[in-house]
């Protein structure tokens, strides 16, 4: 069986758009890019929060999906919670913060 050049070519190209719809975002799952792009955001949020004097970083934890950060934990005060969601909202790629942090019971 002989196989021509255009059927070789329509054969990668079928396989290439095959593979990239694979790695394409669904309203359910990243595709990899953006998983990347959100580990990153993840990362500057947690950097952030650290390295503001004010927050207790242990205590706050950060998720990032398609750009939407979620904070989670227990703090001290509702301006901890203020304060991290304020910190969380001047990241670049950040495109709203969900707030789920608690003030500790005393």
């Amino acid at each position: 069986m002989k196989i021509s050049k255009n059927q070789f070519v329509n054969f990668i190209l079928v396989i290439l758009l095959t593979t990239l719809i694979g790695c394409a975002s669904t309203s359910r799952q990243e595709g990899t890019g953006e998983y990347i792009d959100d580990a990153v955001i993840t990362t500057k949020v947690k950097a952030e929060i650290f390295n503001d004097s004010s927050l207790k970083s242990s205590e706050i934890n950060v998720e990032t999906y398609k750009g939407i950060v979620q904070l989670s934990g227990f703090v001290n005060s509702a301006a901890d919670i203020n304060r991290a969601v304020e910190v969380s909202r001047t990241v670049k790629g950040v495109t709203s913060v969900k707030n789920d942090m608690h003030v500790k019971g005393k």
